[in-house]
C-alpha cells in the first residue's frame, strides 16, 4: 500500500508583510472620534490694574439653567430665537448721531437703551453646574454664528465675499503667501468692525 504524501507546507514568509498592510489600512480608514471644544482664549492671570467702565446697556446676559433653559436678559427665550436676539443687540447702534461711538454701518434699530456700538458690546454668558455640554456648546454656536452672520453682511458689502469664506481661505496653510497677504487686511478690518467679546460669567451651582 502506497504511503500518503506528507501534508503541503503553507508558507508564512509574507504574512508579516500583510499584517502590516492590514495596520496601514484600518489606520487610514478608521474614524477616530474626538471631544467638541472651543477655541477661545483665556484671560491675563492678573487682571489689568484700571480695569475699564462697561455701562450695563453694552452687555448682553444669557444664563443656562441646569434644565438648558434660557433667561436672554432676564427673559425666558427659546433656543431658536437667541441668534436673532444677539444680533440685534450686536448690530443696535444706539450711541447718538455725531458722538465718537456712532456706529454708521450698524443696521439695528438705535435703542438708546441698548448697544452704543458692536466695538462696546459684549455678551456675558453664564451657565449653572449642571447644565448639559451639548446645550453649552449649542448655545455658543448661535451666538458665534450671530457674530458671523454680521461679520458676512460686511464682508459682503466691502469685499462681495463672505468673512467665514475669507477666514477659511486665509487659515488653509495651502493658500499662496501673496493671497494670504491679501486677506490679512480684509479679515482683520471684519473682525474690528464687529469684535468678538464673548465674556463667561462664573459658573452657578444652584
Amino acid at each position: 500500500m502506497a504511503r500518503r504524501a506528507g501534508a503541503p507546507e503553507v508558507n508564512a514568509g509574507s504574512m508579516a508583510d500583510i499584517a502590516f498592510l492590514l495596520l496601514i489600512f484600518f489606520l487610514v480608514t478608521t474614524t477616530i472620534a474626538t471631544d467638541a471644544g472651543l477655541d477661545r482664549m483665556l484671560p491675563p492671570m492678573e487682571p489689568p490694574e484700571n480695569p475699564p467702565i462697561i455701562r450695563q446697556k453694552n452687555i448682553f446676559t444669557v444664563n443656562i439653567n441646569k434644565n438648558g433653559q434660557l433667561l436672554v436678559e432676564e427673559e425666558l427665550t427659546d433656543l431658536k430665537d437667541l441668534r436673532e436676539k444677539a444680533i440685534a443687540f450686536l448690530d443696535n447702534g444706539g450711541a447718538p448721531s455725531g458722538s465718537e461711538e456712532y456706529c454708521n454701518y450698524c443696521k439695528g434699530k438705535r435703542d438708546a437703551e441698548s448697544s452704543d456700538n458692536p466695538s462696546k458690546a459684549i455678551i456675558s454668558l453664564k451657565n449653572d453646574r449642571e447644565t448639559r455640554y451639548g446645550t453649552y456648546i449649542t448655545v455658543q454656536n448661535e451666538l458665534v454664528a450671530a457674530y458671523n452672520e454680521l461679520r458676512n453682511r460686511e464682508a459682503q458689502r466691502l469685499y462681495g465675499m463672505d468673512y467665514t469664506a475669507m477666514e477659511a481661505l486665509y487659515l488653509n496653510p495651502e493658500t499662496e503667501s501673496s493671497v494670504k497677504d491679501e486677506l490679512k487686511d480684509k479679515v482683520t478690518n471684519i473682525q474690528g468692525l464687529f469684535p468678538q467679546k464673548l465674556s463667561e460669567a462664573e459658573t452657578s451651582t444652584n
